[in-house]
């Protein structure tokens, strides 16, 4: 197992971080692509973890760090069908967190959806707020203090 990072939106691990998002997210759930990969901004910006089992990209999540206020924002976390039940969100979650700590991030923030706000919840994030309706699909704000 391996957790590949990367800034550069030209790179074969971003290219396989949108794969798998597009495998999870627009096909299997059913958010407009556009949506998926609405802002080449935020996409240039983030920090992009992609999970490897043997060379092939099972996992992927993204962190936006505002450095200024020393947060960070946990976006996009997909796993692929076959690789879910194995553990790969906690691995990435875990190496994003340390990631975070190490660049100085004070609290990490993520929009969940409600099917997997328990393994934020083991990962210590809190709810905040009210459920929420995101491309379709409801979620709720959880935050996490480092």
């Amino acid at each position: 197992m391996e957790i590949k990072i990367t800034r550069d939106t030209m790179s074969d691990i971003y290219f396989d971080a949108l794969r798998i998002r597009n495998q999870v997210f627009v096909k299997e759930q059913g958010v407009p692509y556009e949506l998926e990969v609405e802002n080449p901004v935020e996409e240039a910006s983030a920090v992009h973890f992609v999970l490897y089992i043997d060379g092939k990209a099972y996992g992927t999540v993204r962190l936006l760090a505002n450095l200024d206020k020393k947060s960070g924002l946990i976006q996009r976390m997909a796993i692929l069908k076959e690789g879910r039940g194995k553990g790969y969100a906690n691995v990435l979650l875990c190496q994003l967190t340390e990631f975070a700590k190490s660049s100085n991030i004070d609290i990490l923030e993520l929009h969940a959806q409600l099917s997997a706000r328990g393994l934020y919840a083991k990962h210590g994030f809190s709810e905040v707020g009210e459920v929420f309706e995101e491309a379709g699909i409801q979620h709720i704000t959880m935050e996490k203090a480092l």
